[in-house]
């Protein structure tokens, strides 16, 4: 059973080809051509990814994260998210990377059993990284006006933080 799930993704890639062989298609011309585009996209997001990568490392190294977890852990408690993950809130839909690293730290602290490491886990998995995937989707095909879209998105990753804490909370009770 593992061998055939093993060779599921060859068997398509070589289905693939081979149909291509079958239309008359030049295949390994088709490749190259998909691969040279790739790389025009990659090129357009670049300089977006790179200047949204060194604003989330300024503004985490310079404290400025910390301050508004503090100033904004009070409303947090009211609605029932332990201010304690306010840093996670913030950066989640700046950079991914910067979140795991966030959750790591959450969880490090609390242990991931924990009610704060479990609203971490799922907070991580139901919430996106807005602003990389705006500048990457919208980069990619040459969208410059976002207008509803970021703050739909950032409405939906509010959401997503709020059910989290609540169902964890549900499901695991609170500690």
């Amino acid at each position: 059973m593992d061998l055939l799930f093993a060779m599921v993704v060859p068997a398509i890639l070589a289905g693939v080809a081979l149909y291509g062989v079958g239309k008359r298609v030049d295949v390994y011309g088709a490749l190259l051509q998909g691969a040279g585009e790739g790389l025009e996209v990659l090129l357009r997001i670049v300089p977006a990814l790179i200047a949204l990568m060194t604003a989330v490392y300024m503004l985490r190294s310079s404290g400025a994260l910390g301050l508004a977890a503090q100033a904004l852990a009070p409303l947090l408690d009211r609605v029932g998210v332990p201010g304690e993950l306010l840093p996670l809130m913030l950066v989640r839909p700046i950079s991914g990377s910067a979140a795991l690293g966030v959750g790591a730290e959450l969880m490090e602290a609390y242990g991931p059993d924990s009610y704060l490491g479990r609203v971490a886990a799922v907070m991580l998995g139901c919430t996106e990284t807005t602003f990389y995937t705006v500048a990457v989707y919208f980069g990619a095909v040459g969208v410059s006006r976002t207008r509803y879209a970021i703050p739909a998105a950032l409405c939906a990753d509010l959401t997503g933080f709020l059910a989290a804490a609540w169902a964890v909370r549900l499901w695991f009770g609170a500690e």
